[in-house]
């Protein structure tokens, strides 16, 4: 596994102590590649938030390891970490996590200024990639004047600032309507196949099987299937 791009390799994480303690994931492997877009599902309490956080370097397996192309990202040290995050990594939520006193260009150059605070043209660079989601016309709209489709595709072109190669998103689609979640799916999927991202989804959402290439299903911390798209 250390040759994958992304991956878990015997990862298990307990939280809580004594009697109270829950295993919330055991002895898990999985990998991922780049190009693809893996859809992780199961019952609430599988594991599957558990191993977002793994994968997004949040947190560190009880047991195990993880691996971000090619390194054990748990045998270094947190700053070390935080700059794996910084470059490969980014996040995109089903609660939008916008700043609501920000419009959406100033959202997303914050993003970018997060992620390299030497960078400069921010604003023109969020202006490009806000114009590449459709979302030319409400550039200085605050998230509050926006629907919840367009907060998504606010949260996602903050999510590509700074280019990083792995996507990790949590129940993306779980508030939208159909039209505004299929169009996410599209977005996640172009992201696949036009840049060649690693894209994993954690949803209960069935509108993703169908963009996905594989789906991987969680129960009681363990896989309980892995599913290849044909």
């Amino acid at each position: 596994m250390p040759n994958d791009f992304l991956a878990v390799e015997g990862a298990s994480v307990s939280f809580g102590k004594a009697q109270a303690r829950v295993c919330a994931l055991r002895d898990v492997c999985l990998a991922f590649q780049p190009g693809t877009l893996s859809l992780v599902m199961g019952p609430s309490g599988s594991g599957k938030t558990t191993l977002l956080s793994l994968l997004g370097c949040l947190l560190s397996p009880d047991d195990g390891s993880v691996f971000v192309d090619g390194v054990a990202v748990n045998r270094l040290s947190e700053a070390e970490r935080t700059v794996v995050r910084q470059k490969k990594i980014s996040f995109i939520f089903q609660a939008f996590r916008l700043f609501h006193s920000l419009s959406a260009l100033d959202n997303v150059a914050l993003g970018l200024e997060i992620r390299d605070p030497a960078a400069s043209r921010r604003r023109e660079m969020a202006r490009d990639l806000l114009l590449q989601l459709d979302l030319g016309d409400k550039l200085h709209q605050e998230p509050n004047a926006l629907s919840p489709g367009e907060k998504q595709r606010v949260a996602i072109a903050r999510a590509l600032a700074g280019n990083p190669p792995i996507l990790l998103a949590d129940e993306p689609t779980a508030s939208l309507d159909a039209e505004a979640g299929r169009n996410i799916c599209q977005i996640l999927r172009g992201q696949v196949d036009e840049q060649g991202r690693t894209v994993i989804v954690v949803s209960h959402d069935p509108r993703w099987e169908r963009f996905a290439d594989r789906t991987i299903t969680l129960c009681d911390g363990r896989v309980e299937e892995e599913v290849a798209v044909p």
